[in-house]
Formats: structure tokens, C-alpha cells, sequence
């Protein structure tokens, strides 16, 4: 049974699990990296990034990801395509369900990220990337003196239609409701700007450019009139949330509202030995480097974690 059990597993291979791995591999832990459902997490479904480190004529998000895979692996690090079923964190080691296996750990790093929500049409997914994007920060550049749309209602489509107004001509906030669940002080602050127009009682029901492999624009409908129509623009930006991925531990650690895990001290969660980084803990910032910081956090404290207990 020891020969079977990890030092240290990390779920999820994005940003901050691949940064975990590198550590944790320098520090000879062996880690395994379970690859989950989306593997090398949102920068692999992204273009260039500009704002990476090190990068000064910008990288592509795919590249970024398989050159960290490169680096972990070099020290050791292990892969595995698959996603967890279920965890037991109450055992020691802790157990963890891939469906056809389970895996024995004494620590876990979960860097399992969170999940853009998209509006779930084929062109909106064939132009991820091409002008359609769920963040603002990342992208917001490549729009400079063009129009573009931000589709929601709450405070993230207000601070996302705020930030692109930096770069964009005219921002259109598109929503399928009258009223807008955003704070009243976001609301204001948006509708107070002269280049944010908003259109209410609306949703996008294609997005134009598939062939082209660029966005050219929306199709929108009145969802009281039923009218359609189409709206001329270079770029879609979805500020409708994001949907942390944590549920398969809610009862065994912290999860807040919104299910992102609840850290302390930046990674710990309330079991020993479980620590969380990322996307999936971190509901402000939700940047690359900022990912791979606390995924550096992370193995460290596993480093120190296992020493103290004898490993």
C-alpha cells in the first residue's frame, strides 16, 4: 500500500496546477496531475496572451500551457487524462475516485479552476477566441477603437463593460431582463458613461462571423416583442459569471455562495493537507499570474506540510 500512495496530487492543469507541479517536481514530491475536463484550463482556449510575464512579444495560450507541462515534466511530474468522481478528505491518505481508479495521496491541491458561462450557441463556441471572450482584462486590447457587446446583468458585466470602454468606441450591454441585478452603485456608474448603451429585454440568439473566423456581429431578439435583429460589431464578451469547479467537495471543505473554495492564509482550506489555488478559490482577480502565484503557494506549503509529518 505506501508504494501506492502519492505525495501530493494537484486536480486540474490550467495556470496554477501546472505552476503547483513545477514546484512540487523541483522539491522531488513526484506530484501527479489529474488533467480534468478541460485540460490546460481557459488559456487553452485562449489566443495570444500579452500580459504573461517573460512574454514580451506576447504568447499563445495553448503554447504557454504545453510549455509549463514541459517544465513540470522535465522535473518529474506525472499526467493523467481524467476528471474526479469523488473525494473522501476525511481519510488519511485521502481518497480520491477517478471512476475507473482510485488514487491514494497524502496531500491534495485542488487547482481544479472555474468554468466560464457561456450562452451555449455553436457560433459563440466556434468564435472563442475570434472575438468572442469571457474576460475583459485578457482581451480587452485587441478591441482598441472598435464596438463590441458584453452580455449580463450584474456587477461582472458592469465592471466588464466599464473596463472596455478604455479600448472600445462603444460598448452595447445586451440583457434578457428589464431590470438588472447589478448593486445600484455599479448600475449607476455604468449608465452614467457615454460610451455604454444598453439594450434591455434582449438576447443573442447567433453570433455572425463563423466563416470568416471573426467576429462581424450579433443576432439579437426582443424577448417581448420577438422582433429580431442584427447588430454590427467586432467583439462579444460574456459577463455573465463564472461557475467554480468545487461542487464534488461541498461538506467536506468550505465553499462560499457561489461555490468557490474559502481559503485562509491564500491556500489552505480547513482540512490539513488540502489546499486550493486558482480560478477555483480566487473570484477577483482570475488572471493567469496571479493563478500561478498561488499554485507556487500551494506547493510550497505541501513541502511543508509533508516534512512536518515526516516525509
Amino acid at each position: 500500500m505506501t508504494d501506492t500512495i502519492r505525495d501530493t496530487v494537484i486536480l486540474g492543469s490550467g495556470c496554477a496546477g501546472l505552476t503547483a507541479a513545477i514546484y512540487a517536481a523541483r522539491a522531488n514530491l513526484k506530484p501527479l496531475v489529474i488533467e480534468g475536463h478541460e485540460p490546460g484550463g481557459q488559456l487553452s482556449i485562449t489566443t495570444l496572451v500579452e500580459n504573461f510575464p517573460g512574454w514580451p512579444e506576447g504568447i499563445q495560450g495553448p503554447q504557454l500551457i504545453e510549455n509549463m507541462k514541459e517544465q513540470a515534466a522535465r522535473f518529474g511530474a506525472e499526467y493523467r487524462m481524467g476528471h474526479l468522481v469523488s473525494a473522501d478528505l476525511s481519510k488519511r491518505p485521502i481518497a480520491l475516485n477517478l471512476g475507473a481508479e482510485t488514487i491514494h495521496t497524502r496531500t491534495l491541491i485542488i487547482a481544479s479552476g472555474a468554468s466560464a458561462r457561456w450562452l451555449g450557441l455553436e457560433s459563440e463556441k466556434a468564435l472563442i477566441g475570434h472575438g468572442v471572450s469571457s474576460c475583459a482584462t485578457c482581451d480587452g486590447f485587441f478591441f482598441s477603437g472598435k464596438e463590441i457587446a458584453v452580455v449580463g446583468g450584474g456587477d461582472t458585466a458592469m465592471e466588464e463593460a466599464l473596463f472596455l470602454t478604455r479600448f472600445a468606441t462603444k460598448v452595447t450591454l445586451l440583457h434578457r431582463r428589464e431590470s438588472f441585478r447589478a448593486s445600484h452603485v455599479m448600475l449607476e456608474r455604468a449608465m452614467a458613461h457615454p460610451n455604454i448603451q444598453f439594450r434591455t429585454n434582449t438576447v443573442v440568439t447567433d453570433v455572425l462571423g463563423v466563416e470568416q473566423k471573426e467576429v462581424s456581429g450579433v443576432r439579437l431578439r426582443n424577448t417581448v416583442s420577438g422582433e429580431e435583429e442584427v447588430l454590427a460589431l467586432s467583439g462579444l464578451f460574456l459577463g455573465i459569471g463564472h461557475e467554480p469547479n468545487a461542487k464534488m467537495f461541498a461538506g467536506q471543505i468550505d465553499l462560499d455562495e457561489d461555490g468557490y473554495v474559502k481559503t485562509t492564509d491564500y491556500v489552505f482550506t480547513r482540512v490539513p493537507g488540502v489546499y486550493a489555488c486558482g480560478d477555483v478559490q480566487d473570484r477577483r482577480y482570475r488572471q493567469a499570474v496571479t493563478a500561478a502565484g498561488t499554485g507556487c503557494m500551494a506547493a510550497l506549503e505541501v513541502e511543508k506540510y509533508l516534512e512536518e509529518h515526516g516525509r
